[in-house]
């Protein structure tokens, strides 16, 4: 089977999320969660001075652009080709050409998979991020994605939520 690499994607301006969420929708719909494994719209911290209060906000590092880390054959050249909103591969032509070893790095993206000591039924603590200090017991584990899936109470129901690897600890 052929290598997942990083390939960039040239969208209108503005339209990077709503192209990130399209595609990831597709990939669900079409079950190719094992060749496009990854949708990413970069982002940067920056803090901004308005009114004399300092405030951090995330920004696009590349406004127009979305990076995917997927397995390139026909099926998902098409799909990710006829997005609305993608305008095209980053390459000479149509040809996409993926980003080298050192380019990954130099946008923070590591290669490296991170080893878990954790199992589906385990329950984690959640310390980073929008859920942090929450309790769940894992679901699924998504060793491609790095993240994990566990049910959180909100609004009174149990709702699977997808966490990073490196925002949980074993309990």
């Amino acid at each position: 089977m052929a290598e997942a690499c990083w390939y960039v994607v040239h969208t209108y301006s503005g339209y990077e999320n709503k192209v990130k969420a399209n595609i990831e929708k597709t990939i669900e719909n079409r079950h190719l969660e094992d060749q496009i494994l990854e949708v990413r719209v970069p982002l940067q911290d920056v803090v901004e001075l308005k009114n004399g209060v300092r405030k951090t906000v995330q920004k696009k590092m590349f406004p127009g652009y979305v990076l995917l880390n997927m397995i390139m054959n026909d099926d998902t050249w098409y799909v990710v080709r006829n997005t609305r909103g993608v305008t095209g591969f980053v390459g000479p032509g149509s040809k996409p050409v993926p980003l080298t070893e050192t380019e990954m790095f130099n946008l923070g993206i590591q290669s490296a998979n991170i080893e878990v000591e954790f199992q589906t039924g385990d329950t984690v603590n959640v310390v980073g991020g929008v859920w942090k200090d929450t309790v769940g017991v894992i679901q699924s584990i998504n060793q491609n994605k790095q993240s994990v899936t566990i049910n959180v109470e909100l609004f009174g129901r149990e709702t699977p939520v997808e966490i990073s690897f490196a925002e949980i600890r074993k309990m």
